[in-house]
């Protein structure tokens, strides 16, 4: 016998959210975040960490390698993950609202829910890819969770004072360092890149992924994973992605990632967020000049005006796509978006299952081959593969193929997975 899915307290078994039932805007919200989380990830794939975090370190960085690492990080760096994690405590509240007008257990749904993405997650990082975010989203919904019930006020200053520690943290790390003699400066920063796993040689992970087997990769990952998932987490991950989790969830009670506040509000938002957003980021990469790019000052302290910035920036995005919304309900545009927020979970294992075969050596071996610009357009290539089979798919079937075995593993239940002609 299969085991039977949770029941609700009328006898009735809980079932996931009918397609017909999701928001449009959310959907098309979360599928933006998606493509444009990919234009920094691809970095992690394709190129030695330590050119990750200090460009002038690795590579040519010059004429249009330059400015495509400035409009990356500009417009794309920390903007496009801060949108994906309010999202997540978007979903959070809006998952466990739709249990509860079901009367259905919606805790104990979530709990199995995020157990599933946990596991799923840990494969994804063990053995392909060490820039995994799942089992980090995971581990943070187990937690924020208990805060869902609160007054989105009260939801949006936790928030911010949990996204607000690293931040601090950093900032007296960096100032601390520029007052140190040479020889500790040269030991903050050893530790700092090991703590971003940072710390190999150019050279070694070229070896490693681009010529060598997947076992050697995967022994390479598990150190740095392990102290990720858990020293990693405690201290940092948590905080800043929890935290914005828990804004997210104030975001949506106020109507904001809904779509149901009026086109003025999202005019001001869009002027306001993305303005003030684009002026920090774009100090900061000034900063970073008159650092001359030194590593730990560019890691502690011009990394503040990107940090925050992002989180502006990510909301004058949102007032876009919203307005985008409005503008274009029924366009192109929008139901290509939504077509892969609704299989955003299948579409990011996709890009590192396209990604680690181009570049690493089980695949075409193009690890370290690729230029900051060359990058650009393996991104739109990935794109371009994407959004039409996220939307071909979902003339089909109701959900993208990770999403069925995410639902089905959380209600125990075999869901339907066509759509009925």
């Amino acid at each position: 016998m299969s085991p039977k899915s949770p029941a609700t307290s009328t006898g009735q078994r809980a079932k996931p959210t009918d397609p017909a039932d999701r928001i449009v805007a959310l959907d098309a919200l979360r599928g933006f975040a998606l493509l444009g989380i990919l234009v920094i990830n691809i970095w992690l794939f394709a190129l030695p960490s330590l050119a990750t975090f200090n460009p002038t370190l690795y590579g040519d960085f010059t004429g249009g390698n330059y400015v495509a690492w400035l409009i990356s990080h500009v417009f794309f760096e920390r903007k496009f993950v801060t949108l994906f994690t309010f999202m997540f405590g978007a979903g959070m509240v809006l998952f466990l609202e739709s249990k509860a007008r079901k009367d259905q257990p919606g805790r104990r749904l979530h709990l199995s829910r995020n157990f599933w993405l946990l596991v799923i997650g840990l494969g994804h990082a063990y053995l392909l890819w060490y820039g995994d975010i799942l089992v980090f989203y995971a581990l943070s919904g187990f937690l924020v969770v208990w805060v869902w019930r609160w007054r989105p006020l009260r939801q949006f200053i936790l928030g911010i004072s949990m996204f607000a520690l690293p931040s601090v943290f950093y900032l007296l790390l960096g100032i601390g360092y520029l007052f140190l003699p040479a020889e500790g400066q040269t030991e903050i920063e050893t530790e700092l890149l090991a703590a971003f796993g940072a710390d190999f040689s150019p050279e070694r992970e070229i070896a490693i992924y681009q010529q060598g087997g997947w076992l050697e990769q995967v022994a390479h990952r598990v150190p740095y994973l392990l102290e990720a998932h858990t020293i990693g987490f405690l201290f940092e991950l948590f905080w800043t992605l929890g935290g914005l989790m828990i804004v997210g969830m104030a975001l949506y009670k106020w109507g904001v990632l809904s779509n149901q506040r009026s086109a003025r509000f999202y005019k001001r938002l869009l002027v306001a967020g993305g303005g003030l957003g684009l002026g920090l980021v774009s100090m900061g990469v000034w900063v970073r000049e008159v650092f001359a790019w030194e590593t730990v000052p560019v890691l502690t302290l011009a990394f503040q005006f990107n940090y925050w910035g992002a989180v502006f920036l990510a909301t004058g995005y949102i007032a876009g796509i919203m307005l985008l919304c409005r503008w274009l309900q029924d366009g192109l545009v929008v139901h290509a978006l939504a077509s892969v927020g609704r299989t955003a979970f299948s579409n990011y294992l996709l890009q590192t299952v396209l990604a680690t075969t181009l570049f690493y050596g089980y695949g075409l071996g193009l690890f370290a081959q690729l230029e900051f610009l060359e990058l650009l357009g393996v991104v739109v290539a990935i794109w371009a593969i994407q959004i039409p089979l996220s939307m071909w798919w979902l003339r089909h079937f109701q959900y993208g193929p990770v999403e069925w075995v995410w639902r089905t593993l959380t209600y125990r239940e075999r869901q339907p997975m066509r759509l009925e002609s």
